[in-house]
């Protein structure tokens, strides 16, 4: 009966851990404008696995978001990781993770 616990467990423990791994974030950050008045920003936006296959894919993505609240997308700097984020939380400010 231990036996079976333990491996129970232990089976439970490995989907887990797989479905973690599928799940994993993925975040580009990227540059924008608005015409009259000219504004600038720098953000940071987390995408669905889909848009992270490319750069592209993740443009079109945030292209999109972004649209809706009357910004143009300028250009994707790079896709990453949660383990990205920290070092580009200051500099995206307000539009950290806002779109």
């Amino acid at each position: 009966m231990l036996k079976m616990i333990t491996r129970t467990l232990a089976l439970a423990a490995l989907i887990g851990s797989v479905a973690t791994i599928s799940q994993a974030a993925c975040y580009a950050d990227y540059k924008a404008k608005r015409d009259n008045p000219l504004k600038l920003h720098y953000g940071v936006m987390e995408l669905p696995d889909a848009a992270c296959a490319s750069t592209q894919a993740a443009a079109a993505q945030i292209s999109a978001r972004l649209g809706s609240q009357g910004w143009i997308l300028l250009n994707v700097i790079s896709v990453f990781d949660a383990s990205g984020l920290g070092q580009r939380r200051d500099s995206a400010g307000e539009y950290y993770l806002r779109y």
